[in-house]
Protein backbone atom coordinates (compact mmCIF):
# COMPACT_ATOMS: atom_id res chain seq x y z
CA UNK A 1 0.00 0.00 0.00
CA UNK A 2 2.79 2.36 0.96
CA UNK A 3 4.75 1.15 -2.52
CA UNK A 4 1.93 2.54 -4.33
CA UNK A 5 0.99 5.43 -3.06
CA UNK A 6 5.13 6.56 -3.19
CA UNK A 7 4.62 5.60 -6.87
CA UNK A 8 1.58 7.54 -7.59
CA UNK A 9 3.05 10.60 -5.74
CA UNK A 10 6.04 9.91 -7.80
CA UNK A 11 4.14 9.76 -11.06
CA UNK A 12 1.83 12.67 -10.51
CA UNK A 13 4.85 15.02 -9.61
CA UNK A 14 7.00 13.82 -12.49
CA UNK A 15 3.92 14.22 -15.05
CA UNK A 16 3.31 18.06 -13.47
CA UNK A 17 7.16 19.23 -13.58
CA UNK A 18 6.99 17.55 -16.98
CA UNK A 19 3.77 19.88 -18.22
CA UNK A 20 5.03 23.40 -16.06
CA UNK A 21 8.30 22.96 -18.06
CA UNK A 22 6.24 22.91 -21.15
CA UNK A 23 4.30 25.92 -20.61
CA UNK A 24 7.78 27.46 -19.39
CA UNK A 25 8.82 26.48 -22.85
CA UNK A 26 6.05 27.27 -24.91
CA UNK A 27 6.09 30.77 -23.03
CA UNK A 28 10.11 31.13 -24.03
CA UNK A 29 10.02 30.14 -27.64
CA UNK A 30 6.83 32.28 -28.76
CA UNK A 31 9.06 35.38 -26.94
CA UNK A 32 6.75 36.36 -24.02
CA UNK A 33 10.04 36.73 -21.66
CA UNK A 34 12.64 37.97 -23.95
CA UNK A 35 9.97 40.76 -25.13
CA UNK A 36 9.49 41.81 -21.04
CA UNK A 37 13.20 41.92 -20.47
CA UNK A 38 13.84 44.01 -24.08
CA UNK A 39 10.83 46.62 -23.32
CA UNK A 40 11.76 46.91 -19.76
CA UNK A 41 16.02 47.32 -20.58
CA UNK A 42 17.21 44.99 -18.24
CA UNK A 43 18.87 43.15 -19.80
CA UNK A 44 21.44 42.56 -17.28
CA UNK A 45 19.32 41.20 -14.79
CA UNK A 46 18.29 37.83 -16.93
CA UNK A 47 19.89 35.52 -14.26
CA UNK A 48 16.78 37.81 -11.79
CA UNK A 49 14.05 36.70 -14.33
CA UNK A 50 14.86 33.60 -14.53
CA UNK A 51 15.12 32.80 -11.28
CA UNK A 52 11.56 34.52 -10.40
CA UNK A 53 9.84 32.90 -13.67
CA UNK A 54 11.49 29.35 -11.49
CA UNK A 55 10.37 30.55 -8.55
CA UNK A 56 7.04 31.77 -9.58
CA UNK A 57 6.38 28.63 -11.00
CA UNK A 58 7.71 26.36 -7.83
CA UNK A 59 4.95 28.58 -5.61
CA UNK A 60 2.37 28.28 -7.52
CA UNK A 61 2.59 24.52 -7.98
CA UNK A 62 2.98 24.14 -4.14
CA UNK A 63 0.18 26.35 -3.14
CA UNK A 64 -2.12 24.57 -5.99
CA UNK A 65 -1.03 21.07 -4.93
CA UNK A 66 -1.30 22.07 -1.30
CA UNK A 67 -4.67 24.70 -1.91
CA UNK A 68 -2.51 27.56 0.38
CA UNK A 69 -5.19 30.08 1.34
CA UNK A 70 -3.45 33.47 0.84
CA UNK A 71 -4.46 35.45 4.36
CA UNK A 72 -3.28 38.85 4.11
CA UNK A 73 -3.32 41.88 1.99
CA UNK A 74 -7.21 41.57 1.63
CA UNK A 75 -8.39 43.21 -1.40
CA UNK A 76 -5.28 45.55 -1.74
CA UNK A 77 -3.42 42.07 -2.30
CA UNK A 78 -6.16 40.77 -4.56
CA UNK A 79 -6.76 43.27 -6.62
CA UNK A 80 -2.15 44.06 -7.60
CA UNK A 81 -2.63 40.19 -7.88
CA UNK A 82 -5.07 40.68 -10.40
CA UNK A 83 -3.40 43.56 -12.41
CA UNK A 84 -0.20 41.63 -12.36
CA UNK A 85 -1.70 38.65 -14.07
CA UNK A 86 -3.67 40.96 -16.37
CA UNK A 87 -1.04 42.64 -17.43
CA UNK A 88 1.28 38.72 -18.10
CA UNK A 89 -2.32 37.45 -20.29
CA UNK A 90 -2.04 40.30 -21.85
CA UNK A 91 1.51 40.02 -22.91
CA UNK A 92 1.41 36.69 -23.36
CA UNK A 93 -1.69 37.69 -26.10
CA UNK A 94 0.18 39.88 -27.82
CA UNK A 95 3.39 38.08 -28.28
CA UNK A 96 0.67 34.92 -29.42
CA UNK A 97 -0.81 37.30 -31.73
CA UNK A 98 2.56 38.40 -33.27
CA UNK A 99 4.15 34.89 -33.46
CA UNK A 100 1.41 33.52 -35.08
CA UNK A 101 0.44 36.70 -37.44
CA UNK A 102 -2.33 37.35 -36.62
CA UNK A 103 -2.80 40.89 -36.88
CA UNK A 104 -2.25 41.40 -40.89
CA UNK A 105 -4.66 38.40 -41.40
CA UNK A 106 -7.17 40.30 -38.84
CA UNK A 107 -6.63 43.68 -40.52
CA UNK A 108 -7.04 42.32 -43.81
CA UNK A 109 -10.30 40.63 -43.69
CA UNK A 110 -11.99 43.62 -42.45
CA UNK A 111 -10.13 46.08 -44.93
CA UNK A 112 -8.99 48.04 -41.87
CA UNK A 113 -5.97 50.24 -43.30
CA UNK A 114 -4.72 51.92 -39.65
CA UNK A 115 -6.35 51.88 -36.15
CA UNK A 116 -6.44 47.94 -35.51
CA UNK A 117 -4.33 48.97 -32.44
CA UNK A 118 -7.32 51.09 -31.15
CA UNK A 119 -9.73 48.01 -31.83
CA UNK A 120 -7.43 45.73 -29.43
CA UNK A 121 -7.42 48.09 -27.10
CA UNK A 122 -10.66 48.66 -27.09
CA UNK A 123 -11.21 45.13 -26.84
CA UNK A 124 -9.32 45.07 -24.01
CA UNK A 125 -10.71 47.91 -21.62
CA UNK A 126 -13.94 46.40 -22.42
CA UNK A 127 -12.79 43.52 -20.83
CA UNK A 128 -10.94 45.41 -17.81
CA UNK A 129 -14.57 46.86 -17.37
CA UNK A 130 -16.47 44.08 -17.23
CA UNK A 131 -14.05 42.11 -15.16
CA UNK A 132 -13.84 45.08 -12.69
CA UNK A 133 -17.87 45.17 -12.95
CA UNK A 134 -18.04 41.98 -12.13
CA UNK A 135 -15.71 41.27 -9.13
CA UNK A 136 -17.02 44.51 -7.82
CA UNK A 137 -20.67 43.28 -7.82
CA UNK A 138 -18.79 40.29 -6.19
CA UNK A 139 -17.19 42.07 -3.37
CA UNK A 140 -20.16 44.06 -2.58
CA UNK A 141 -22.21 41.04 -1.41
Amino acid sequence: MLLKEVLLCFVGLSAGGIIAAGVFAFLAIIGVFPRLIGFTHTKKHIMLYESCIILGGVLGNIGDIYETPIGFGGNIFLGVFGLAVGIFIGCLVMSLAETLKALPAISRRINLGVGLQYIILSIALGKLTGSLVFFAERIGQ
